[in-house]
């Protein structure tokens, strides 16, 4: 199993390739599974990136709120 640099090395590659023009990038994620982008899907790739650097920085991923709100009637 690639450790996180290697992830963050894979992942950078994959979308330096994209960028060059390539139709289809895959590698493996941190899971061990075979992942593919294309074009299309570019921005995902682009934010598994910054979570692998998040994660290399020692960055905790943000939390998500739920908000409720009620008009005050039950």
């Amino acid at each position: 199993m690639p450790t996180p640099g290697e992830q963050l090395t894979e992942a950078r590659a994959a979308y330096h390739r994209l960028q060059l023009g390539e139709l289809a990038v895959s590698f493996r994620d941190g899971n061990g599974e075979q992942v593919e982008y294309n074009r299309a899907s570019a921005p995902r790739l682009a934010a598994y990136i910054n979570d692998l650097e998040r994660q290399a920085m020692g960055i905790k991923s943000p939390q998500t709120f739920l908000f409720q709100t009620s008009k005050g009637l039950n």
